[in-house]
C-alpha cells in the first residue's frame, strides 16, 4: 500500500466526513432565510454559541477542508484531459470533477472570508442584512449561484466516485443506481441552496 494510495483513499472519505457533512448543515442552516431574519440569525447565534467553536471549526472543518481542497488540485494538477479522444461520459464527468472541484475551491474561499473570517478579525456580524447585502449584487449572486452548482455537483459526484472507490457499488448495475440517486440528491440540494439564495433577496418560496 503505497502513500499515495492512502492519501487518495483519505481525499475521498474527508470529502463525505466531514467536509460533506459540513455542506449539508450549512445548506439547512442557510435554509432558515427562507423564513425571515429571525430565524436565520437565531440559527447563526446558536451556531456562534458553540463551546470551543474556534478550535471546533479549525479540526473539524478548516484542517479537513484544507486538506481535501489542497491535495484535490493537487491530483487535478496532474490529471490529463482525454475527451476528445475517448468522449464517454465517465470521461467527461471525471474532468467535470476536477473543473468543479477548483470552482469550489475558489467559492469556498471567497465566502469564508467574507463572512467567518471578516467576523473573526473585524467583528463584522453575520446578519441577514449582511447576506442580503452582498447578494443584491446582481454580480455576487451569478457568483454564488455558480458556486453553489459547483459545489453540489461535485458533492453528489463525489459521492457516487467514494461509492465505486471504496468497492460499495462494484457492479455496473450498482453503480448506474448510484448514479441517478446521485444525481438526485445534487438536484435536491442545489435547488434548495437556490431558493436560500433567493430568499435573501426577497424571493424565496416558502414551503
Amino acid at each position: 500500500m503505497t502513500p499515495h494510495f492512502v492519501w487518495r483513499k483519505l481525499h475521498s472519505f474527508s470529502g463525505i466526513f466531514p467536509v460533506g457533512v459540513f455542506l449539508l448543515e450549512h445548506l439547512f442552516t442557510n435554509s432558515f432565510a427562507i423564513q425571515g431574519a429571525e430565524a436565520y440569525e437565531s440559527k447563526i447565534r446558536f451556531l456562534q454559541s458553540i463551546p470551543y467553536l474556534v478550535l471546533v471549526e479549525l479540526a473539524l472543518i478548516l484542517l479537513p477542508l484544507l486538506y481535501h481542497g489542497v491535495y484535490g488540485l493537487i491530483i487535478t494538477a496532474g490529471m490529463g484531459n482525454n475527451t476528445a479522444r475517448y468522449p464517454q461520459l465517465h470521461n467527461w464527468m471525471y474532468l467535470l470533477q476536477r473543473v468543479s472541484g477548483v470552482a469550489t475551491f475558489i467559492f469556498v474561499a471567497v465566502h469564508v472570508y467574507t463572512l467567518r473570517i471578516s467576523n473573526l478579525l473585524f467583528g463584522t456580524e453575520i446578519t441577514f442584512d449582511l447576506v442580503s447585502s452582498i447578494l443584491g449584487n446582481n454580480l455576487m449572486f451569478v457568483f454564488y449561484t455558480v458556486g453553489l452548482a459547483a459545489t453540489v455537483f461535485h458533492f453528489a459526484n463525489g459521492i457516487w466516485n467514494f461509492l465505486i472507490s471504496w468497492g460499495i457499488t462494484a457492479g455496473r448495475g450498482s453503480q448506474r443506481t448510484a448514479g441517478w440517486c446521485c444525481a438526485a440528491i445534487g438536484a435536491a440540494l442545489f435547488l434548495a441552496g437556490f431558493n436560500s439564495l433567493l430568499a435573501f433577496v426577497g424571493c424565496g418560496i416558502r414551503f
